[in-house]
């Protein structure tokens, strides 16, 4: 009976953190939608790869980030800090993509140009891994 209350100790902590964590996903769909000139979620309703590309892209590089926040918190209010900041990066890679590297990168994922895709998914996967280690204090 030990061995479950002590392997259980962590539940609630797991809850409030893994709840906080799906709290800022969906934080980070809505603000990552606003911003971006496209519609992910129509485009992808209408089977554009290109856009699930991106989209999922920036997803789980924010995900890798969120669990390096995680995994290096001292408590809740200092992982939702750096999950904000993780936010931030990854918006910025859109920006990036979008006025460096690719300035027509959101007509082409209108387009369903798959490549325009890619190179969005993978920036913000990049880009959130090296949130990820960035987050290693």
């Amino acid at each position: 009976m030990e061995f479950f209350h002590t392997s259980l100790a962590g539940l609630i902590n797991f809850a409030l953190y893994f709840a906080c964590s799906l709290v800022l996903v969906v934080i980070f769909k809505f603000i990552y939608s606003a911003i971006t000139p496209h519609d992910e979620w129509q485009l992808v309703k209408q089977q554009n790869v290109s856009a699930a590309i991106g989209f999922v892209g920036a997803q789980i590089g924010f995900a890798l980030a969120l669990g390096s926040a995680i995994s290096n918190s001292t408590h809740i209010l200092d992982f939702l800090l750096w999950g904000v900041i993780a936010l931030i990066a990854q918006l910025l890679a859109f920006a990036v993509v979008r006025f460096l590297f690719l300035p027509q990168v959101s007509e082409r994922i209108t387009n369903n140009e798959i490549s325009a895709g890619i190179i969005l998914g993978g920036i913000s996967v990049a880009v959130g891994i090296l949130n990820a280690a960035c987050l290693t204090y």
